[in-house]
């Protein structure tokens, strides 16, 4: 009979740095941050006025939701005279990913 709670020899443990993965984690936990974060992934690049559309949410509200997510390293945004276009940084979600897997 297989336990469920069987523990493995962890040769294959990979080192996870809680503190990475939960300021990660926090940076998601809110839904309009995710809504965001996969809006941008589909659509690849997006100016702040259009991210309005995206939520039904005040543009401060947005605005800090976008901080949030900047400050984790998940959007990069770059400024384009007047107005500010964002992005998935993909490095910084392959390290998401790989810490996520390693759990």
């Amino acid at each position: 009979m297989t336990n469920c709670c069987t523990v493995g020899t962890g040769d294959n443990a990979i080192e996870v740095n809680a503190e990475e993965i939960a300021m990660l984690c926090k940076a998601l936990a809110h839904p309009a941050r995710v809504q965001l974060l996969k809006y941008l992934a589909a659509y690849g690049a997006c100016y702040f006025g259009n991210l309005a559309d995206v939520l039904p949410l005040a543009p401060s509200t947005i605005s800090q939701h976008v901080t949030i997510l900047k400050q984790a390293g998940l959007i990069l945004g770059s400024s384009d005279e007047q107005r500010v276009c964002y992005c998935v940084n993909p490095e910084r979600i392959a390290q998401l990913k790989a810490l996520v897997a390693a759990l």
